[in-house]
């Protein structure tokens, strides 16, 4: 092994997100991935150990699990390792640099020079990049009523709804989350500057990944009252130049979208569609929710983190 390489430990090898970051890091030359025997894969010591002989760890845990992990690193003191946490039990914690690289101007530098990230959840990357331009360029209020709608395949629904999938006995579409008390929620709201707690409205649609974010919109609701023009254009300006975000005129499409054109990738795309004269909009963000939405982020957090070239 070359003394090169930088070396990464998968906490959670074995799930989704790991085998996911995994396959992507098998293209990544500059790294070494490095197991801990599967008998041990519960054992403090054992992973304690690994800990120190990496320089990143990636959680992909449950968020007890997750923290526990967290508490094993702090015992390292200067050998602890850079941490790149894929739960949810980290993204609004103090100390942690949210693993969104676009969120803002400079912020992957953020990332770049922080020993703990935290990935983001595949539906608030969606609706983030939706929303904190409009907020921030003051085209919408910190406290307006906002609404997301999400569909995602049932890779992006969690254990139970994947082996639903896997076994055909999935519902070919099927609204959750009605509770009003999901997961995503605190960090969809924190980073997108929003006041007001959002409703969101998670579904998931018989097919494996891809994911489609959606906010409607009405235009004199909104500061200023913008058109469709205005909003696209703070959009665009933010993410100008940037790899993996676009920013895609409504014309071509057909007033339609389907979810899955970006799997496997890394890419979100984000469009305004709507119309001045109704004084309406839909915001709608694509990825795949196992790309950008989770290994995919992942891998470029890992990069920034390590200093290596974006790929």
């Amino acid at each position: 092994m070359s003394q090169n390489l930088k070396t990464i430990f998968i906490d959670g090898e074995a799930g989704t997100t790991g085998l996911g970051i995994r396959e992507r890091l098998a293209a990544v030359p500059e790294v070494a991935v490095k197991s801990i025997d599967p008998d041990k894969r519960k054992d403090p010591a054992a992973r304690k150990d690994m800990m120190a002989s990496v320089d990143l760890v990636v959680l992909c845990l449950p968020d007890e699990a997750a923290k526990e992990s967290v508490a094993l690193a702090d015992q390292l003191g200067s050998d602890a390792p850079k941490i790149v946490d894929a739960a949810t039990a980290h993204r609004v914690a103090p100390g942690w640099v949210y693993g969104f690289a676009e969120l803002e101007p400079g912020h992957a530098g953020k990332i770049a020079k922080a020993d703990r990230v935290a990935n983001p959840g595949c539906y608030p990357t969606g609706a983030i990049a939706l929303l904190r331009p409009l907020v921030d360029a003051g085209l919408m209020a910190q406290d307006h009523p906002v609404t997301v709608n999400a569909v995602s395949g049932y890779s992006g629904g969690g254990k139970s709804m994947i082996e639903d999938f896997e076994t055909g006995v999935a519902p070919a579409f099927e609204l959750y989350g009605l509770g009003l008390r999901h997961k995503h929620l605190p960090e969809l709201q924190a980073y997108a500057r929003l006041t007001r707690r959002p409703i969101f409205v998670p579904s998931v649609g018989n097919f494996r990944q891809g994911m489609l974010v959606s906010v409607p919109l009405h235009l004199d609701a909104l500061p200023g009252r913008p058109g469709i023009a205005d909003l696209h254009h703070a959009l665009a300006e933010r993410y100008a130049g940037s790899t993996y975000v676009s920013v895609v005129p409504q014309d071509g499409k057909g007033g339609k979208i389907e979810p899955e054109a970006l799997n496997d990738t890394n890419k979100l795309e984000l469009t305004v569609f709507g119309q001045d004269d109704l004084g309406q909009a839909v915001l709608v963000a694509r990825l795949d929710n196992l790309g950008k939405g989770a290994s995919g982020a992942a891998v470029q957090n890992i990069r920034l983190m390590l200093g290596l070239p974006e790929g």
